[in-house]
């Protein structure tokens, strides 16, 4: 990616185009924040319901405040320890962000990331950029640029290269709506490194009549091959692949297996989930078999995830 392309893309964006872009969470399909036209073109591309609100990505926290209307202290903490970083926080919206960013909602969702193209690619365009996951809906998130390149094709002619994604899965999202902050999605920055700043956290209720943030819809992050979240033995006669923390199983009861990480690290089991996945999603399986994972630290944003792609 060479400065004139870095320039390009970044035009694409001032002229209302769209952009897919790194972060190091997963890649982003962007366009200009503030410009409602230019967001259609991401739900339709992407084939996403606009009940479902999308992310405001900024290039330094001192743009926050031209988004919002008001961030209180536990929110500035947050920013202070993890931003740049994978954090989205919500906050009630100011009026020049367009309400098809929010799917009418009075709130905002803003993350400023860490990956530094991201944010050289926003200095340029000069505006905040609205990006859901540069994927079709529902299905797996990209880590790589060709990950977008394969589900896209010509359809997405600028695809910024920005090599793997060092986290691996999507932000985590908080909302200062309500005096106590609430987890509205687990993510990069764990519950538990969240609370040591803020305190104890509310957790998002099941349900509701739309999402307030993104990856909150019961299936998501999905393979075309059936995903089964369980501990049982594969069923005779099927051809399954196994996506484990580790140690492997014996081989033959598999046709694939996938170890997310041989020392069971689960921030190394997040950085390699989705790649994972859509591994053996072109293997042609029967289904995959996904053994549960610890819910604690990283293993709690994985497990969401892993449920989400099960989901019938």
């Amino acid at each position: 990616m060479t400065e004139q392309d870095l320039d390009s893309c970044a035009e694409v964006i001032r002229l209302g185009g769209i952009v897919a872009f790194p972060t190091e969470t997963v890649y982003g399909l962007g366009a200009n924040a503030l410009n409602a036209d230019a967001v259609a073109k991401i739900f339709e591309l992407k084939g996403r319901p606009r009940f479902d609100p999308l992310i405001v990505h900024i290039a330094d926290p001192a743009q926050l405040s031209s988004l919002v209307m008001h961030v209180p202290p536990p929110a500035r903490d947050l920013i202070e320890r993890f931003w740049p970083g994978p954090l989205s926080l919500v906050f009630k919206k100011a009026d020049c962000v367009p309400d098809i960013v929010t799917a009418g909602l009075a709130s905002v969702a803003i993350r400023c990331p860490a990956h530094p193209l991201a944010r050289r690619l926003i200095e340029r365009a000069g505006s905040p950029i609205a990006a859901p996951s540069a994927n079709l809906f529902c299905t797996v998130s990209p880590t790589t640029a060709q990950h977008v390149m394969d589900q896209f094709g010509d359809r997405l002619p600028h695809v910024i290269d920005g090599g793997p994604c060092a986290v691996g899965i999507e932000s985590s999202v908080v909302s200062f709506l309500d005096e106590q902050p609430v987890l509205l999605r687990p993510g990069g920055v764990t519950a538990e490194e969240i609370e040591e700043v803020v305190g104890p956290l509310k957790l998002a209720s099941a349900g509701g009549s739309r999402p307030a943030s993104p990856g909150q819809l019961a299936r998501h992050y999905s393979p075309a091959t059936p995903l089964e979240l369980t501990f049982d033995p594969p069923r005779p006669h099927s051809k399954v692949g196994l996506l484990t923390l580790g140690p492997a199983p014996k081989p033959n009861e598999f046709v694939a297996i996938e170890v997310l990480s041989e020392r069971e690290c689960l921030r190394e089991a997040a950085y390699n989930l989705f790649a994972a996945i859509r591994r053996l999603d072109a293997l042609g399986l029967d289904y995959i078999i996904a053994r549960p994972f610890p819910e604690e630290g990283l293993g709690h944003a994985v497990m969401d995830r892993l449920r989400r792609a099960a989901a019938k």
